[in-house]
């Protein structure tokens, strides 16, 4: 079943254009699944029943292996068996009937704009670092780019005097987003001052390196959120994506339309970014209870 595998993950990069993080999750999650097949003895396409997907789900949960992870794993053992049955490798896609994994859908964490301020005023300072980090940053917090897209920026999809980045989303889909003038001021002076010094040729292609000139890891930035997080007082469980989720939140909460922000973030479905509504109506509850005289 692995050669299956292989021409499933090809597939992916080839005909579907997925990244290669989305290409190691899809092969992570189903060579665990294809092993327990082995284990079962399913060992051809036409030979795996809805029994065995069932089982296999049950052993995920019974392992203590969480409802969304679950989702995600037979989103892409669906994907795989509909691939082997196109292919005519199968005559049926056994997992038709196998429910998914319920999941509670939890509101994204945000920082208030005064937790953002303290969070820049941790990278005060002229080293090398401070000015990277702030200009990394800013950024995030000025566009919304997940943390993948924001390390995998490179040098010619920023352009400062127009105030617009291209990047390159899910699904190996390009959008622009613009940047503002704070976060194009942190950026110009990390060029001039840190980059220039590090890669005075530009040979390395990307954005933002790590003190020794190496491309920046998406590791590397969640140390860097961490760290700063900390030196900010932010007693919150905070990431990168925690700035993203900031973004979206400020700017519908100042007025932006729903449509906007969802170009803005790349998501392919309105319905994704129509949970930051619920987000600003919770925070206006609140706000009503808290001062209404008969709130």
């Amino acid at each position: 079943m692995n050669d299956y595998l292989d021409l499933f993950i090809n597939y992916l990069a080839v005909e579907k254009g997925l990244s290669a993080n989305t290409q190691e999750a899809y092969s992570r999650d189903l060579t665990r699944y294809l092993d327990f097949l082995e284990k079962q003895g399913a060992t051809s396409p036409g030979s795996v029943k809805a029994t065995d997907i069932a089982l296999f789900m049950g052993r995920l949960k019974d392992r203590g292996i969480g409802p969304r992870s679950r989702a995600r794993c037979l989103s892409a053992i669906r994907m795989f068996h509909k691939f082997l049955m196109v292919e005519n490798y199968a005559e049926t896609n056994p997992t038709s009937i196998i429910e998914a994994p319920r999941i509670l859908h939890k509101l994204p964490g945000f920082l208030t704009t005064q937790e953002v301020d303290a969070l820049f005023a941790a990278c005060a300072g002229t080293s090398a670092e401070n000015v990277r980090d702030l200009a990394m940053l800013e950024l995030l917090y000025a566009t919304g780019l997940r943390v993948s897209e924001l390390v995998g920026l490179k040098l010619r999809e920023v352009n400062l005097d127009s105030g617009y980045l291209m990047t390159v989303g899910k699904g190996n889909k390009e959008r622009l987003v613009p940047i503002g003038e704070s976060a194009r001021d942190k950026v110009g002076t990390y060029l001039a001052a840190v980059r220039a010094k590090l890669d005075p040729r530009c040979a390395n292609p990307f954005l933002f390196l790590s003190r020794l000139g190496a491309d920046m890891s998406r590791q590397a930035f969640w140390n860097i959120v961490k760290k700063r997080a900390l030196m900010a007082g932010i007693r919150k469980n905070i990431s990168p994506h925690t700035l993203r989720h900031s973004f979206a939140t400020h700017l519908l909460e100042n007025g932006a339309d729903l449509r906007s922000v969802q170009i803005m973030l790349g998501h392919a479905d309105l319905s994704t970014t129509q949970i930051y509504t619920h987000v600003t109506r919770e925070r206006l509850k609140r706000l009503h209870q808290q001062i209404h005289p008969r709130g």
